[in-house]
């Protein structure tokens, strides 16, 4: 078969992706990617520890965000984000900030992380009241509990596993376990937490089984780093990705107001914005 009148691939967009050295979900991510997207993951390097608040900060250190940047520069990547919610939530929105500045001093493109868009996608809801569950250990479920309330959503009730590692092994009948005992009285939506926890598949059944959103982390993480350069992320009978789906649950995006709060989402667009063609970091 002669192939060369195509002349080459069709030209693809690029996220560039840094994730845990003991991220397992690559191909996770890929579901929610349109054809014409290519994600470059770059991962941080190995550090003999398990899944713990410190963990979380030593994958986050500003100089190992700026090392994987800068490794993804090569390929021209038209935004950043870091796939790893302990590791963004771990020093509140201060350091959520702080690590989408670091990012963004090595490739002046939008960069955003998993705990900032989730609070991106509670907002697209207009969503104040939360269930959480995460595969993490207490100290690092109460530290996530704290991000929210700073970003003014409570946390209605939780779940947790206790796990310290291979937390990419955990079934989905386990999750789906976790979300039907986490889900109290007034949680206007379901939040599943670690972008190495699997969750994909389990989000249109327990949207149909609970009546309200369902977020996860690699979810969020892929539909804000998409919606960062104009593209839409896929994901059929997600509430967050597809209207019909949202239809079905009577949820609607929240309509901007004045009114309004500047949520931290729209607060880092505005920092990235008034950072462009300045020479002062912005942190």
């Amino acid at each position: 078969m002669d192939i060369t009148f195509l002349g080459g691939p069709a030209p693809q967009r690029g996220v560039g992706v840094i994730a845990p050295f003991d991220f397992a979900l690559d191909r996770e991510l890929w579901r929610w990617v349109p054809d014409d997207v290519s994600l470059h993951v770059a991962r941080t390097p190995y550090v003999p520890v398990e899944v713990s608040p410190g963990m979380a900060r030593l994958v986050s250190e500003h100089e190992t965000l700026r090392n994987a940047t800068l490794a993804l520069s090569a390929v021209g990547p038209e935004a950043l984000t870091y796939a790893c919610t302990s590791g963004s939530f771990i020093d509140g929105i201060a350091g959520e900030r702080a690590m989408c500045q670091a990012m963004r001093e090595v490739v002046p493109v939008p960069a955003t992380t998993t705990s900032g868009a989730l609070l991106e996608a509670l907002a697209e809801f207009d969503i104040r009241r939360v269930a959480v569950i995460t595969p993490y250990t207490k100290s690092l479920t109460d530290a996530l509990e704290l991000y929210l309330a700073e970003g003014g959503v409570t946390v209605t009730g939780r779940e947790y596993l206790g796990l310290t590692g291979e937390i990419w092994r955990v079934r989905y009948q386990e999750v789906l376990d976790m979300a039907r005992g986490g889900v109290a009285d007034g949680a206007d939506a379901l939040f599943i937490s670690c972008t190495n926890l699997p969750t994909y598949d389990v989000i249109p059944q327990l949207e149909a089984e609970l009546r309200m959103p369902v977020l996860s982390a690699n979810q969020v993480t892929v539909w804000a780093a998409l919606r960062s350069i104009g593209a839409p992320a896929v994901g059929p009978y997600q509430a967050l990705l597809d209207p019909a789906a949202r239809s079905t649950l009577g949820v609607h995006p929240a309509a901007p107001s004045a009114q309004q709060p500047a949520t931290f989402a729209n607060a880092a667009e505005e920092v990235f914005r008034e950072g462009e063609g300045s020479d002062t970091p912005i942190v």
